[in-house]
């Protein structure tokens, strides 16, 4: 009796280890099951595209005048009665600027006219005489050397003539010089007279800035230097006046060999706020540069290096480290990563290396994408 009892315990006690066994592989494999499966993420996929972008060059440098004409006085010793412009003033051509005391050659002026009217009568008279003395010559009631006289005498008039309209010519052009005119039209940034002073010739009285134009003498680097040509447009701006547009206008050849900058003249479209002297930066438009782009929302920071989760050929997330070179709130600029390669957008945030990823259906890309964006 004893005996069928051992028995049976031994054969319960068999049955339940194997069981054990049984369930413990099963678990196993579930588990096995499940982590394969639950490695695999749902995420959203785009290629990376090439597309040209703008590109610029940056370059600051001073604001300076296109042309500064100074003007001066062409006659001398003669004081100032009159100022009618002062700085920045926007003068014409022609416009008067300074007057002169002119009443010393007023009186020469009518004192030369007389004797240019007393010139014209000596002139007409001994014309007059000479032809008398021709006709008589003619009927033989005059000698050969009092035709001559006559001769003489016309000819000495005519001369006479000539040096009384020259001296009231010159006179004339002091006059009109005793009021200083703008030779060209534009901004008047300096002036150096006033009135009551005596102004000697070649002075310089005031400089001005042709037609008001203005540019920008940018200091470009060696390296952009020849990616800039005449005719770009550019931006120019100033902390203390805003921005401007502006043209380039020239480029010299030159490059110093200290410095390593070449300079490009840049003309101001409006000159605004700017004034000779300031500071100002610009933005060049050099064209367009072709550049690898990729969603904004696919770019991640890992131990604060930018980059993008490609897929590779096995299905398995690889971060790629990138370098930005321009963002946009869609799309990204990069270099590090080739154009065409899949690039992981939504759920990007969720992986890890060599984690594989499924990539969901073209319809459920754009909804992930925007929970994406509103998690973010």
């Amino acid at each position: 009796m004893m005996r069928n009892i051992w028995a049976g315990a031994a054969v319960l006690a068999l049955a339940l280890a194997l069981g054990a066994c049984g369930g413990g592989e099963e678990k196993a494999k579930d588990g096995a099951e499940k982590g394969a499966t639950g490695s695999s993420q749902t995420v959203t996929v785009a290629a990376a595209a090439l597309r040209d972008l703008p590109r610029t060059v940056t370059a600051s440098g001073t604001i300076s005048a296109w042309e500064e004409v100074p003007v001066g006085a062409e006659t001398g010793g003669l004081t100032a009665t009159a100022v009618y412009v002062d700085e920045g003033r926007y003068v014409r051509q022609g416009q008067p600027l300074v007057q002169l005391n002119d009443a010393l050659l007023r009186a020469q002026l009518n004192q030369q006219r007389a004797a240019v009217q007393t010139a014209e009568a000596n002139a007409d008279r001994d014309q007059a005489a000479l032809g008398r003395a021709q006709e008589l010559k003619e009927r033989g009631f005059l000698s050969q050397a009092s035709l001559d006289t006559a001769l003489a005498n016309k000819r000495s008039s005519d001369a006479n003539l000539l040096a009384a309209r020259a001296a009231l010519s010159e006179t004339q052009t002091r006059l009109s010089q005793a009021t200083i005119r703008a030779p060209v039209s534009g901004l008047v940034i300096s002036r150096n007279v006033t009135r009551g002073q005596i102004v000697s010739p070649g002075t310089e009285l005031f400089r001005i800035v042709r037609d008001g134009r203005l540019e920008l003498d940018a200091q470009v680097p060696e390296t952009d230097l020849g990616l800039v040509r005449a005719g770009q447009s550019a931006v120019i701006s100033s902390d203390q006046v805003g921005e401007a547009t502006g043209t380039v206008r020239i480029v010299t050849p030159e490059v110093d060999p200290e410095t390593r900058l070449g300079v490009a003249r840049i003309s101001l479209a409006g000159g605004g706020g700017f004034r000779p002297g300031m500071f100002g930066r610009a933005r060049i438009d050099v064209g367009a540069n072709p550049a690898v782009t990729v969603p904004t929302a696919s770019v991640l920071y890992r131990e604060n290096r930018p980059g993008v989760f490609v897929i590779d050929g096995e299905g398995r997330a690889r971060f790629r480290p990138v370098v930005i070179l321009t963002r946009a709130s869609e799309w990204t600029a990069v270099d590090g990563v080739q154009a065409g390669a899949r690039v992981i957008v939504a759920g990007a945030g969720f992986l890890g290396e060599g984690d594989r990823v499924r990539i969901a259906p073209a319809a459920q890309a754009a909804p992930a994408a925007k929970s994406s964006a509103k998690a973010g």
